[in-house]
């Protein structure tokens, strides 16, 4: 598998907001009721893009064929809003965008964090994160958001 990672910029801006709500509403509906799923899309809004973008805080996945195929937000230690389009789920692009927020982040810290749906908790299990804490977020029509918020240390014992 060949890819790409590159930051991602003001002219992204669509690209983005594609890859994060398509994911979410293909993938987020098999875990979460329906207002927890109206809390991801209203969260990850063009507005938090667009920002997240101008302060150079985004990247994105190209596959070999130049498709934009996911995207990542790293802020400070925090890794944020990491989707792969549901057609290339399975391919290992997660898994390089984990790896390449980790390095961006170990590069100045010791260890990152990061609030983890219930739809990637295994991929972060997997690739040694641990489990800090467990939030629930009261939503639309009476629903819940329940997400585990994790942390990897960066650095060799």
């Amino acid at each position: 598998m060949k890819y790409e990672i590159r930051q991602a910029g003001q002219d992204d801006l669509q690209t983005v907001l594609t890859i994060t709500h398509e994911t979410i509403r293909a993938v987020y509906p098999h875990y979460y009721p329906a207002g927890a799923v109206a809390f991801f899309l209203h969260h990850h809004n063009p507005a938090a893009i667009e920002r997240d973008i101008a302060e150079n805080l985004v990247y994105l996945c190209i596959s070999d064929n130049g498709q934009a195929v996911g995207t990542v937000t790293v802020r400070e230690n925090d890794i944020g809003r990491l989707f792969v389009l549901p057609a290339f789920q399975g391919n290992g692009y997660g898994g390089a965008l984990l790896g390449y927020a980790e390095q961006l982040i170990g590069e100045q810290y010791d260890a990152a964090v990061l609030d983890a749906s219930f739809a990637a908790k295994a991929i972060y299990l997997r690739h040694g994160w641990q489990e800090t804490g467990y939030h629930i977020i009261p939503c639309e029509n009476g629903d819940f958001l329940c997400h585990d918020t994790m942390k990897k240390s960066l650095k060799a014992p």
